[in-house]
């Protein structure tokens, strides 16, 4: 049975696959189950902030919003934004030598300039930009001849478009109660910009931003969803579309404990700031990425880790780094991250872990250089072997504290000896005889 264009689909039975919950995740979970496993799987993302605010340098969209820099002076940027030295096939090389399983890239950001040659009278990089050329389509190809999964950034705010209300943080065009046809104008180029995206790029995962500033309904949440899975079933959308995505996206810091939703994803930067700014040096090292990278797998979530292009298309050279860095501890240990799941309840590890998928090996996370023993408390298991990831060495163990008359287990003490440990994080397999079993009571004979 053929699917309704994007613009033709009707709004009936907006709530089908839909169900209850918080902003970030209204579906239910078994039901989008099995199309979430490969996100679940893949761990790490590579996040691309690339537009015209590279020309100058300043914060995209929000330098004019927020008033640092006047509006036409943020849009004269078009004029520099030439994507000469631009290579996709390099950008998707680099995305998979980082270990990355998806990379999603700004399509179009607050400020409305759209990286593909939209057909609604708007900006873009193809008629309003000396880059001339969509480009969108060919990085896109690029990252499925790799098998790196697509995703899509896409701004529901504009603030370029004479048809949105919002436009600096102090002012508005209008409100949406006063001109109703004004706004349903507007909706009605973003439906179709929405499907251009939808139609060309077909996108594994769309990273909608902006939701804020309206609601479900003045958005068409279920509207928009509905279309993007009529022509994709099997598209990702994530928690900023007020409501009506799968997974929730805490964004730069580090979530103290675990977020409720099943499938969630920390955004970061690579420095300070999203965009290319020069002037920003405050680089994370990757010891600080590896270890929050760890972190986020060990609580069940994803990375999307982003750096920001130069207006020609260039990378820095410290995200580059990082990135190979990443890569390369990824590849060495690997096992211990990749379509793992969550390790071991808080109390009993003072550090990340994660476990295969039938829990019979249990991989422990060593954050810097470590010095004698580390520990494991309540395994009821016992350990067959203890080896080194990527280095292969067996390292030995003994329990300690073990009464014979007590169901309490004794506490695993590991040797783990300066030679073997890795310069950012080491990573222990522990084989056990069965799948995981934990004593989880309060000692003696409990």
């Amino acid at each position: 049975m053929p699917t309704l264009p994007f613009r033709q689909l009707p709004v009936l039975a907006i709530a089908l696959a839909l169900g209850t919950g918080t902003r970030s995740q209204t579906v239910q979970p078994d039901s989008i189950a099995s199309k979430m496993q490969w996100f679940s799987d893949a761990k790490l993302g590579i996040f691309i902030h690339w537009g015209i605010y590279a020309v100058d340098g300043i914060d995209e969209s929000w330098s004019f919003h927020n008033r640092k820099v006047s509006w036409p002076a943020y849009m004269r940027q078009l004029k520099g934004f030439g994507a000469e030295r631009y290579d996709p096939d390099a950008w998707a090389d680099l995305v998979r030598e980082s270990g990355a399983r998806y990379a999603v890239l700004t399509t179009k950001h607050h400020d409305g300039v759209a990286l593909w040659d939209t057909k609604q009278r708007h900006y873009d990089v193809v008629d309003s930009t000396p880059a001339r050329r969509d480009l969108v389509a060919p990085f896109f190809k690029a990252l499925r001849e790799r098998g790196i999964r697509t995703g899509a950034y896409y701004s529901l705010i504009d603030w370029s478009h004479p048809d949105y209300p919002g436009f600096l943080k102090d002012s508005s065009r209008y409100r949406i109660a006063d001109d109703t046809a004004r706004w349903r104008r507007f909706q009605k180029f973003n439906h179709a910009q929405l499907q251009e995206v939808s139609e060309r790029f077909r996108p594994d995962l769309w990273w909608f931003d902006g939701d804020w500033e309206h609601s479900a309904s003045q958005w068409e949440a279920p509207l928009i969803r509905s279309r993007i899975l009529a022509s994709n079933p099997q598209a990702i959308i994530n928690g900023r579309l007020m409501g009506y995505g799968d997974y929730a996206t805490p964004e730069q810091n580090f979530p103290v404990s675990r977020p409720p939703e099943r499938w969630w994803e920390l955004c970061m930067t690579t420095n300070d700031n999203w965009g290319w700014q020069p002037t920003d040096t405050h680089w994370k090292t990757p010891y600080e990425v590896i270890t929050i990278f760890a972190d986020a797998v060990s609580n069940g979530g994803n990375l999307l880790l982003d750096i920001g292009p130069r207006a020609d298309g260039t990378i820095p050279p410290e995200q580059v780094n990082l990135l190979r860095e990443l890569g390369a501890w990824n590849r060495k240990h690997g096992d211990a991250v990749f379509g793992t799941t969550p390790g071991l309840p808080a109390g009993h590890f003072y550090g990340p872990s994660t476990l295969s998928k039938d829990s019979s090996n249990l991989y422990l996370f060593l954050p810097g250089r470590v010095s004698g023993q580390v520990v494991v408390k309540g395994l009821l298991n016992k350990v067959r072997s203890i080896r080194v990831l990527g280095a292969g060495d067996s390292l030995s163990h003994k329990i300690v504290g073990k009464i014979s008359w007590s169901p309490v287990p004794g506490l695993v003490y590991i040797d783990v000896p300066g030679t073997v440990q890795d310069r950012y994080m080491t990573v222990l397999r522990l084989q056990l005889d069965g799948p995981l079993r934990l004593y989880r009571g309060k000692g003696g004979l409990n």
